[in-house]
């Protein structure tokens, strides 16, 4: 066999290399399928108001399967877009006191979606340090000049607004960040793209159902809902139980979007099911306003059994230190029964990965005190295995 017989290598042998560098930094991630019968109590989902189980938002699942089927077929621009998706988005709209709403498939598709169809060559885009991959990610492929500033610092977006030499320009955040539940200071950012004649997309995903009144998130905590220039976007798979993304704002918003945005225009319709699951959870929301309280609360009381800060939304986060002793806590807290989320690099700063507990409004008192003892159990033994490594 000549040398030019040998097989060439695989362009993809670097992946091996790359696979070993992130085990040793305690970077590697693997899938682990939960059983339904697994007996485990969870607290690294994001059902904050306990609704993905709830009896009245799987009948509205199943309704919705049998009267539509299983999905939702093609495009929203061809058949994708049901009687029951135009019904959600109408009383989304009305809920976050917008004057409309268009649901997307995912929530990431709908912050990609809103910032590239708004934002191009030529423009500004001030973003929160805070702000979620999806919101990242739309700055990146919009292909604006982009400005990163310091997480919740207004002052660096007004002085970045101020010093642009752009005409248009958008300022993104989180309303609640997620990695620790800390509430961003919308008004301010607000107030600082209102100055300069910009607009602020502001992604309530771990604000609704938690905040406001009756969970209608930060923006209407603030009086702002339906505000001049500022948009909203949110999920439905969190406090709603279920799947899909939303964008709220003025109808020229809307219209635009389905003209423009590719996120939406090439993806196929959310499936029917999730549309009534999501219909019959804001219903619960509507019913039962108090469920957002109870979430915050529960919140509460468990930050202070495991000596947390007190939490802003429904996230206590207990910072560990490096990936490899947060996992270890977190593997420690699933072998006593409960799921705990585990944020590493580069979801967060290097030195500060940390287990993260999302609280739900369906948890008793004693759930919380049984979570409280597991996890002050888990770190207690974790933090002195390092001490004697040390």
């Amino acid at each position: 066999m000549n040398a030019s017989d040998s097989p060439r290598p695989s362009a993809l042998d670097w992946l091996v290399e790359a696979a070993r560098v992130r085990d040793a930094e305690g970077l590697h991630r693997t899938l682990a399928p939960r059983r339904a019968d697994d007996g485990v109590l969870n607290l690294a989902s994001n059902d904050y108001l306990g609704l993905s189980t709830d009896p009245r938002v799987i009948a509205g699942a199943i309704e919705a399967v049998q009267t539509w089927g299983a999905g939702a077929t093609a495009s929203r621009l061809v058949t994708g877009t049901t009687a029951l998706h135009a019904a959600l988005e109408r009383e989304l709209a009305e809920f976050l006191g917008t004057a409309s709403a268009l649901v997307f498939s995912s929530g990431y598709l709908a912050n990609v979606g809103v910032i590239t169809a708004l934002m191009g060559r030529g423009d500004l885009i001030v973003s929160d340090g805070g702000a979620h991959a999806s919101l990242i990610d739309g700055c990146r492929l919009s292909r604006a000049r982009v400005v990163v500033v310091d997480r919740g610092d207004h002052e660096a977006v007004r002085t970045a607004l101020r010093e642009r030499t752009e005409d248009r320009a958008m300022v993104v955040t989180d309303s609640v960040y997620s990695i620790d539940g800390a509430v961003a200071p919308v008004a301010e950012l607000y107030a600082a793209a209102r100055e300069h004649g910009a607009l602020i997309v502001v992604d309530e995903a771990h604000a609704l159902g938690v905040r406001g009144r009756g969970g209608r998130g930060v923006v209407d905590e603030l009086g702002l809902s339906g505000a001049v220039d500022l948009i909203v976007t949110a999920v439905l798979s969190k406090s709603f139980g279920s799947q899909g993304g939303l964008v709220a704002g003025p109808t020229t918003l809307r219209d635009h979007l389905v003209d423009r945005a590719r996120s939406f225009i090439f993806d196929t319709g959310l499936a029917p099911a999730a549309v009534g699951a999501a219909r019959a959870a804001l219903g619960v929301l509507r019913a039962e306003p108090d469920l957002c309280d109870r979430v915050r609360e529960n919140a509460r009381r468990l930050a202070t059994a495991c000596g947390a800060e007190t939490p802003s939304a429904a996230v206590v986060s207990l910072i560990i230190g490096e990936p490899a002793a947060a996992l270890e806590v977190a593997r420690r807290c699933l072998a006593d029964g409960v799921a705990v989320g585990c944020f590493r690099p580069p979801s967060v700063p290097p030195g500060t990965s940390r287990i993260r507990l999302t609280v739900r409004a369906d948890l008793g008192a004693k759930e919380l005190d049984r979570v409280a003892a597991v996890v002050t159990r888990a770190r207690t033994a974790v933090a002195a295995t390092d001490a004697v490594r040390r």
